[in-house]
């Protein structure tokens, strides 16, 4: 079989169209940004509809102009993904079958773009960001790989190969490589991304690495949130002592350096000690501190309701915090090991609970500083004059005055955590070596990047475009958040 070439039947038409249209777009981009700074300011003015009017003007009409060029990329990309849908294997290239194996990644981003644009007046901040293109942008590229990571965790789609498979002879083979005859059967006919030096399919390894990374970062993000803000809301209500004692805490962590920390949790002496399962016996319990105080400072005074909503919702999480935090292996051992059904490799926990300890500062003083500023309101002195008790003040009147700034920083830390898992990744920390995580693929791949560059570029795109997109996509979130 011969090798793929990279555009196939697309290479004289679609493909330069579409790149014309990119550089005419960035350079509109470019020149709407410069000038951007000399314009003068105006008013946010909305339409009878709600939505917002746009700017007059020469950069008005570049605006106008950089979304129809946006638009007309679009409309591109979609031709090239229906067009090579229909052709035979191999005629359009690499392009048209890689394009092809996320088919259902397209079907689904087309599914949920058509239906939150269509109900967004109804969908509150979510919809808003359908009025702005940078969320848009930054929207589509986080589902890209939301998505994809679904689709191959759950139901074995997109990968053409098992990631960790070695098929003889196309060791650092370059993109589109066939695999050898006789040893084509059941496979893939080719290395879409080439091989690496252990003869692995790098496609493959690629699309399997998102499964790590949008697994690890949004629920370490979550768990740093509710560390955070379960801390962060009594020490910026209550000030005084709990203040200074939970801020100096903060403080020291924060001044600790990170690799370092890093270093000293994977190392086999302090693992076989148990402190990674320590602190995540520590760190987990939060989750159900904060859920067991939210639903008891809002229904204590319906005592038959209130004890429902605890039995429902602290019996399963503290089954489920039992199964996590207990290891068989380790010597925090409190659970039985017959009813331990969830089983977490040590290098995935020490990388877990690292990544909580070190962003769990940050969320807490972000959200002392918002319950400093928010608790002077009006609205905390009324439910203060009602008699409302101070959990139920922080839970339920200062939380959720301060969603739109943590919403901002939840996507952004999702982002940070992602380049932090990328660089223990890089480093070797944590994970296992033979582990498709990008981190762990790009130090792979850098190895021989001079001779071979292909191993190494597409698992550091992969994450370039998550955390471009998570940065896009908190840039359109607090956009639109300004806008109320």
């Amino acid at each position: 079989m011969e090798p793929l070439s990279w555009t196939g039947s697309f290479g004289s038409t679609l493909i330069p169209a579409l790149t014309i249209a990119v550089f005419v777009f960035l350079a509109g981009v470019v020149v709407q940004t410069i000038m951007s700074f000399f314009a003068p300011e105006v008013k946010l003015q909305a339409n009878a509809d709600g939505t917002i009017k746009s700017r007059g003007g020469l950069l008005g009409r570049l605006e106008k102009l950089n979304l129809q060029i946006f638009m007309l990329i679009v409309f591109i990309i979609a031709a090239i993904i229906v067009v090579s849908w229909f052709m035979p294997y191999g005629k359009a290239g690499i392009l048209g079958e890689v394009i092809k194996r996320f088919l259902p990644v397209w079907l689904s981003l087309i599914v949920t773009f058509a239906v939150s644009i269509t109900f967004k007046r109804k969908l509150g901040l979510y919809g808003k960001l359908f009025d702005s293109m940078i969320g848009m942008i930054g929207f589509g590229l986080v589902m890209f790989w939301v998505f994809t990571s679904i689709y191959v965790g759950l139901f074995d789609m997109i990968a053409t190969h098992d990631p960790l498979q070695q098929i003889s002879g196309i060791k650092n083979k370059t993109p589109g490589f066939p695999v050898p005859e006789g040893q084509d059967e059941g496979f893939f006919p080719h290395y879409l991304l080439g091989g690496d030096n252990l003869a692995r399919d790098i496609f493959s390894r690629m699309v399997h690495g998102s499964v790590i990374v949008m697994v690890i970062a949004p629920l370490a993000t979550v768990f740093a949130f509710m560390v955070g803000i379960t801390l962060g809301l009594p020490a910026g209500y209550y000030g005084g002592k709990l203040d200074t004692l939970l801020s100096f805490l903060a403080n020291l962590i924060l001044a600790f350096p990170v690799i370092l920390l890093f270093y000293l949790l994977v190392t086999p002496e302090i693992v076989a000690t148990g402190l990674p399962n320590y602190m995540a016996a520590f760190l987990f319990i939060f989750p159900l501190v904060f859920f067991g105080v939210m639903i008891n400072s809002r229904f204590k005074t319906q005592p038959s309701k209130n004890t429902l909503l605890l039995a429902v919702v602290l019996i399963p999480l503290g089954l489920l915090y039992l199964n996590v935090v207990s290891d068989a292996d380790s010597p925090l051992q409190i659970w039985p090991a017959a009813l331990d059904f969830i089983n977490i490799p040590s290098g995935i926990l020490v990388v877990f609970v690292s990544v909580v300890f070190v962003n769990s500062p940050t969320v807490f003083r972000i959200v002392r500083g918002l319950a400093l500023d928010i608790k002077t309101r009006d609205y905390v002195a009324a439910a203060q004059t009602r008699g409302e008790g101070p959990w139920y003040i922080m839970l339920w009147e200062i939380l959720p005055n301060a969603r739109g700034p943590l919403i901002v920083d939840f996507c952004l830390r999702i982002g940070y955590t992602t380049i932090l898992l990328g660089t223990l990744g890089f480093f070797g920390l944590g994970l296992p070596p033979e582990s498709p995580d990008w981190g762990s693929t790009i130090n792979e791949g850098r190895k021989l990047l001079l001779i071979f560059a292909h191993p190494a570029l597409p698992p550091a795109i992969a994450l370039l475009s998550l955390v471009l997109g998570l940065n896009l996509l908190a840039d359109g979130l607090r956009e639109e958040s300004l806008k109320d």
